[in-house]
């Protein structure tokens, strides 16, 4: 089947496709935050660019696209109409190298844990925070600088 858009109308709106700051990862991320946890994003010195990362927990999340990453679920199966060698290629490529990404961080002795887009909402409302809050352990305590009130 032909691609319905125009080349320039295709690029225009593969251009608008994000790698980082997608919504749900940043669902994930302000929830990690009002949960109490502190975390540095998209450490390009790890495989893979994890996108939250607890370096002195040693542990790494990844919030995944269904459609890119092949995930399980009907969003991830599902293949656009048109050029579909290309997009099969390009996708299983996505997870053959996710895995090789995950095999590195765990031989680097890092905890992996997968939030795929479709399970996003349950996690924010409330479903999921125990097994978010069992993975990381509990929030480190942070101490506050106490005011020195002036005689």
């Amino acid at each position: 089947m032909a691609d319905n858009l125009t080349p320039a109308e295709r690029s225009r709106v593969m251009s608008r496709v994000r790698a980082v700051d997608t919504r749900p990862e940043i669902a994930v991320r302000r929830l990690l935050h009002r949960m109490g946890y502190r975390y540095r994003l998209h450490y390009s010195e790890l495989p893979g660019n994890p996108d939250i990362v607890f370096p002195k927990r040693r542990k790494v999340v990844f919030v995944n696209g269904c459609f890119w990453h092949r995930h399980h679920c009907r969003n991830g199966q599902r293949l656009p109409r048109s050029h579909r060698r290309f997009w099969r290629r390009k996708l299983e490529g996505n997870k053959a190298r996710d895995q090789q990404n995950l095999s590195k961080l765990r031989k680097l002795g890092y905890a992996v844990r997968i939030i795929w887009e479709c399970e996003v909402a349950q996690i924010c409302a409330g479903q999921g925070r125990r097994d978010l809050r069992h993975f990381l352990g509990p929030p480190l305590s942070r101490t506050k600088k106490q005011r020195i009130s002036a005689p």
